[in-house]
């Protein structure tokens, strides 16, 4: 895409102005267009945002003494004065993500350009508050110890993403244990106890779908849907180069399509291309699902399984993206999930194949590629949420 293009999508959401009152989201505006484009002149930069010359030098000189900004080596042309292209600081802004799921809960650390300076994973056999809380203080504390002194000073917040109503996945997965304990914690209140950093929360799904949007191919298109296959399939909605979450913050709740059932009748698309259908069929045959959630992930033992997950996970993806295809004209439908990258291929190869054999008369469907960023999507969706909700267009 062209930077004149990313510049008149910018303004669309509010137009850059010279006004002192709102040198906020101007500054907001530059670093987004230097986020998505890397190093940038001054010049490039007032042509496509429409702000002054002036008003574009004033706020680089700002960004550049708050070490937001790195000058890069000035580009000489053939007349005037060279210019000087201003790159992002990576470490002017550090953030954790945390990703809570049925299985496990990962947390990174990451810097302003997405790059991951730490990592850690917590499994277990379902997510009890008391021990997530804990996993999370810990790590941050561990975690700290890797980074500078002057990094650690640039920690901004604390991004958690999970999915919505953890206190109903009793009854889903008939655990012998009541997740209702979830509904009455104020996760807020307990992550103050932990930390002074800023909580950002979001939608497991949406932040998958972020991370792919910033760091896989969300560059590549401008409105697609977007799937993530946890223990349950959630998803993401991006409409003119922005990842949209919807009146109620559900937007992509793609689990709850309707989709046929192998036996007849239908059943929603979360039980039917999940991750919990497949680690309920190893286990049925004695084996151990551990490593379905350990990193890195290695499931040639599970290949008995996981042929006719992908056969039915492939056929229920592609009814759904017929339906979402009917309502908007999506360019793709990315597919990721907490798989190993071949078993991810498999299972787009599959829903290309079902989607060729439904009927999509009146319609073009949006082609089902595969995404890029991976199983850690949620955790990165996570720690994107602190710096983009303070320093960039979402």
């Amino acid at each position: 895409m062209e930077i004149r293009e990313v510049g008149q999508e910018i303004r669309k959401l509010s137009d850059g102005a010279n006004l002192l009152g709102v040198r906020a989201h101007n500054e907001r505006l530059i670093l987004s267009m230097i986020q998505r484009h890397g190093a940038l002149p001054g010049s490039d930069i007032a042509k496509h945002t429409g702000l002054s010359a002036q008003t574009v030098s004033n706020i680089l000189r700002k960004l550049e003494a708050e070490e937001f900004l790195l000058r890069r080596e000035p580009q000489r042309g053939r007349v005037g004065k060279p210019s000087v292209p201003m790159a992002l600081n990576p470490d002017a802004a550090l953030s954790y993500g945390l990703k809570i799921g049925r299985r496990s809960a990962d947390l990174v650390v990451m810097n302003l350009m997405g790059e991951v300076l730490g990592s850690s994973q917590s499994t277990y056999p379902y997510p009890m508050p008391a021990e997530i809380f804990a996993y999370l203080e810990g790590g941050m504390e561990d975690l700290a110890r890797g980074l500078s002194a002057y990094q650690r000073e640039r920690l901004c917040g604390i991004g958690i993403a999970a999915p919505s109503e953890i206190w109903s996945w009793t009854e889903v997965l008939g655990a012998p244990i009541d997740f209702s304990i979830w509904a009455q914690i104020d996760v807020q209140q307990e992550v103050a106890r932990i930390s002074e950093l800023p909580l950002f929360t979001e939608n497991d799904g949406t932040a998958a779908c972020r991370a792919e949007h910033v760091f896989g191919r969300g560059r590549e298109f401008s409105d697609y849907a977007y799937f993530f296959i946890g223990s349950f399939i959630g998803g993401g909605v991006v409409l003119n180069s922005s990842v949209t979450v919807g009146a109620q913050n559900n937007a992509g709740a793609f689990g709850s399509l309707r989709v046929p059932a192998p036996g007849g009748g239908e059943l929603p698309l979360i039980d039917a291309a999940s991750l919990h259908p497949l680690e309920a069929a190893i286990a049925a045959e004695g084996l151990d699902t551990t490593a379905l959630w350990t990193q890195p992930q290695d499931w040639r033992a599970f290949e008995r399984q996981i042929g006719p997950w992908v056969e039915r996970t492939g056929e229920a993806l592609a009814h759904a993206i017929r339906s979402i295809g009917s309502v908007l004209d999506f360019e793709v439908a990315l597919i990721d999930g907490a798989m190993p990258a071949e078993v991810r291929a498999r299972v787009v190869a599959h829903t290309c194949d079902a989607l060729d054999r439904l009927d999509t008369r009146g319609m073009l469907p949006p082609r089902p590629e595969e995404a890029r960023v991976g199983a850690n999507a949620r955790a990165l969706g996570a720690g994107c949420a602190p710096i983009y909700a303070q320093y960039f267009f979402q």
